[in-house]
């Protein structure tokens, strides 16, 4: 209400003795809740500048993350995560353990120019090590489950779906019919994930789906393939 600039406030928030992260030696926005922590503001505002590590906190940099790789194996009902290397955990448990073992792996760091709401571009980079994780696994499982077409056509729904979401139009008759969709296509999206974590990277090595639309018969170069060429 006040309208004042950044050190402004941080000039107010000294003179008054309010507690606050951010000084002049760091003065980074911050917004931080159990899926990850966006960072903009101060020198991140040119978008030439690479990030310091003062400006991470869920994340090692790759550089210093362990030297030999971890993995973990992230189950799926019907498109939800539900367990993390064979333990069923609810979602809060389950980010909170994958946050914090990507996060150590250097996992889960992103650097990206953004369009706001209200038309101007901004710089933010973003710590979120369990959500990139579980997206990358999600759709993994759905590349095994989904048909051809149903693939091609649910990346348009996301998109709009995100737009939907960032623009705060989530309770919307639009939201609600994308909403079916996404339930429908996940009603076969059930199984398991395995990923590799190592100095930054995650990287899919295993998935396994009851409902699995992969036949290795069909698809072996074997002599026994069952797959008719005629």
């Amino acid at each position: 209400d006040w309208n004042m600039s950044r050190p402004e406030e941080m000039a107010y928030a000294e003179e008054h003795g309010i507690p606050v992260s951010v000084t002049k030696k760091s003065p980074y926005s911050v917004d931080e809740n159990l899926f990850g922590r966006s960072i903009e503001a101060g020198p991140l505002e040119d978008p030439d500048h690479e990030p310091t590590e003062d400006v991470f906190a869920f994340t090692s940099s790759p550089e210093e993350a362990p030297n030999k790789p971890e993995y973990v194996e992230i189950g799926f009902v019907e498109g939800l995560p539900v367990g993390l290397d064979g333990e069923e955990m609810s979602l809060v448990e389950l980010i909170a353990e994958l946050n914090r073992i990507a996060g150590a792996h250097g996992v889960g760091r992103i650097d990206m120019i953004e369009d706001r709401l209200v038309g101007i571009k901004s710089r933010e980079i973003y710590e979120c090590p369990a959500a990139l994780v579980i997206i990358q696994a999600h759709k993994e499982l759905e590349t095994m489950t989904l048909t051809k077409d149903v693939l091609r056509f649910k990346v348009t729904v996301e998109q709009r779906y995100a737009e939907l979401t960032y623009d705060g139009l989530w309770f919307t008759p639009l939201k609600r019919a994308l909403d079916a969709f996404i339930t429908e296509t996940q009603k076969t999206v059930t199984g398991s994930v395995r990923l590799k974590l190592y100095k930054g990277t995650a990287t899919v090595v295993g998935r396994t789906a009851p409902q699995a639309l992969y036949s290795k018969e069909l698809a072996t170069y074997d002599p026994n393939s069952t797959f008719d060429e005629g």
